[in-house]
């Protein structure tokens, strides 16, 4: 439930004060938005959630995509997995392919460019808290090609960056737990990885994953 009658609660996650300062500046001339917290990375926000009541919990994240401790990408993965409530729209700089289906594979209901206008931004969230994705031409013709590339690609090439940094960790045989200190994830996302790992490689156990990773030559001896 909103803290306010009407109102929609935010959390904006970029690791540029200036920019958290622009965008808060921008969103309160909204009445029905009202900012709840800021962070400097995805950690951040992370930790903040979990610190946090489920009434005090934002409705939103406006997520940064690139971030250092833990950018924008790896927070949408936690974040929907652990609060599916949470809608995340991606805030970036960036318009590639690949990062565009990573950010909505992640979880992430919208893509937008810093580039954009006030409107065209409150217009987005407006969108995501219905949980309708709002995505300029550009932006949806770059998750085009993001998905016809993915299609293109064999089940063994078809793995994320971050499935592929599990299933290595896998084969060097180290537990979820393990797992989970060493990419600052939670154990729940490691299961996740694991259970992506193995219906897109079609085995059946974290052995067999690690067989398939020497197999491939991917495991450094």
């Amino acid at each position: 439930m909103n803290a306010k009658a009407g109102t929609y609660k935010i959390m904006i996650a970029d690791d540029h004060d200036m920019v958290r300062t622009g965008l808060r500046t921008y969103l309160m001339l909204e009445p029905s938005f009202e900012i709840v917290a800021e962070a400097a990375n995805g950690q951040d926000a992370l930790k903040q959630l979990e610190a946090a009541s489920e009434e005090e919990r934002p409705d939103l994240i406006l997520m940064d995509m690139m971030m250092p401790v833990m950018d924008g990408i790896e927070a949408t993965r936690e974040i929907a997995a652990r609060y599916p409530s949470i809608k995340v729209v991606m805030l970036t700089s960036f318009l590639e392919d690949d990062k565009v289906f990573e950010a909505i594979q992640a979880g992430a209901v919208s893509y937008v460019l810093k580039t954009v206008s006030a409107e065209e931004l409150i217009y987005a969230l407006n969108g995501a808290f219905k949980g309708m994705p709002v995505m300029t031409a550009d932006v949806s013709q770059a998750l085009t090609r993001g998905l016809r590339q993915h299609a293109a690609q064999g089940a063994d090439e078809g793995l994320t960056e971050r499935e592929k940094e599990v299933l290595l960790l896998i084969a060097e045989g180290r537990t979820n737990k393990d797992i989970g200190e060493e990419l600052h994830i939670s154990i729940k996302t490691v299961k996740t990885h694991v259970s992506n790992l193995l219906m897109k490689c079609g085995l059946e156990d974290r052995t067999q994953l690690a067989v398939y990773a020497h197999r491939k030559g991917w495991v450094k001896n």
